[in-house]
C-alpha cells in the first residue's frame, strides 16, 4: 500500500507562523510571530509586520514613509546640491526614495571621488544601512534557525554549529517514515530538524532525564503543522528501558499491539504547536538595526 505524500511546506508567509527578519544582511536577525499588532523597530521607526502577510519567503522590503514596502527596481536621480539633516527630512518628505537620498548623498560627498574602490563600497554601505535599511523576509527552517541561535545565543543550542547538526542528521540516517529516539538537551533544536526532516511522516520520541521534560521550546519557530506536531512525543528515558525490559513498548515506536500502551506526553500540550502557540519569545537579543 502507497504511502501518502507528506505535507507541502507553504511558500508564502501567513498570519500566525513565525518568521526570521534579516535586517541589513545579517546586521540583525530576529524571530517574530505574525499577529495584527505586531511591530519591528528599525531605527527610530516601529513598522507594522502585516504587509509581510502573503508575500513569498525570500521576499526584500524596504523602510517606506508609510513602513515596509516591498523594493521594486527604480532609477535612483542625483540631486547635486549640498545636503543637511533638514534637506534630507525635505527630501523624505517629497516622497524621495530611500536609494535617492543614498544617491544625493553621495553625489554630495567632497571626498567619495578621491576614495579607493574598497572605500566608496564602505562608505555607500554605511549610508545605506543608515537611510535605507533592508529586511529579508526568511523562513525558519534547520538551517536558519541554528545559525540564528549561534550568532545570537550560543548557549541556548548547546554552541551547535548548522554543519554539525547537518552531520547529526546525517549520520542519524534519519529520512522520511522513520521513527527516531532523540535525546534533546539544546532547547528543541535536534527534535525539530528531525520532526522537519521526517514532514509528517513517522515518529519523533524525544525522552529525557530526571523528573521535568527537557524544554523543547525553539520548535515553535519551525512553523511545523498539526500533523508534523503530533508526531513528536516525549516519554522519560527511564521508562522506555522498563517497558523494554517487560517487552511492554508504545505501539508509536515499534508497531506492536501486544502489552499495556504507555501514553506519552504530546509536544502540543506543552505549547509547542504554532497554532495555539503565545507570541514567540526566543529569548534571541533584539536590538535596534
Amino acid at each position: 500500500m502507497d504511502q501518502p505524500p507528506p505535507p507541502a511546506i507553504p511558500r508564502e508567509v501567513w498570519e500566525g507562523c513565525s518568521v526570521l527578519l534579516d535586517i541589513n544582511d545579517g546586521d540583525r536577525l530576529a524571530f517574530f510571530h505574525l499577529t495584527p499588532g505586531s511591530t519591528v523597530k528599525i531605527g527610530n521607526k516601529a513598522c507594522s509586520l502585516q504587509p509581510l502577510v502573503g508575500r513569498p519567503f525570500g521576499s526584500l522590503f524596504r523602510l517606506g514613509t508609510d513602513g515596509l514596502v516591498p523594493c521594486v527596481a527604480a532609477d535612483a536621480t542625483s540631486r547635486a546640491q549640498n545636503l543637511s539633516s533638514d534637506d534630507i527630512e525635505a527630501m523624505k518628505r517629497d516622497g524621495a526614495t530611500d536609494d535617492e537620498i543614498v544617491e544625493a548623498l553621495i553625489a554630495n560627498s567632497s571626498t567619495f571621488g578621491n576614495k579607493t574602490v574598497f572605500s566608496q563600497e564602505k562608505y555607500k554601505l554605511k549610508k545605506q544601512k543608515k537611510y535605507a535599511p533592508k529586511v529579508l523576509l526568511r523562513r525558519p527552517s534547520s538551517r536558519s534557525i541554528c545559525e540564528t541561535y549561534f550568532k545570537k545565543s550560543l548557549a541556548q543550542i548547546g554552541f551547535m554549529r548548522v554543519d554539525t547538526l547537518s552531520l547529526l542528521l546525517s549520520m542519524a540516517n534519519v529520512g522520511a517514515y522513520s521513527d527516531v529516539l532523540v535525546v534533546d538537551m539544546v532547547g528543541g533544536l535536534v527534535v525539530g530538524a528531525v520532526a522537519e526532516r521526517l514532514g509528517g511522516t513517522g515518529y519523533v520520541c524525544s525522552t529525557y532525564l530526571g523528573s521535568a521534560p527537557s524544554s523543547i521550546d525553539i520548535i515553535r519557530m519551525y512553523n511545523l503543522s498539526s500533523t508534523m506536531v503530533s508526531r513528536i512525543v516525549q516519554v522519560l528515558l527511564s521508562d522506555l528501558c522498563s517497558m523494554r525490559s517487560s517487552e511492554n513498548t508504545p505501539t508509536v515506536l515499534n508497531g506492536g499491539t501486544e502489552g499495556e500502551v504507555v501514553e506519552p506526553v504530546i509536544a502540543a500540550e506543552v505549547d509547542a504547536q504554532v497554532s495555539q502557540a503565545q507570541p514567540v519569545d526566543t529569548t534571541v537579543s533584539d536590538e535596534k538595526a
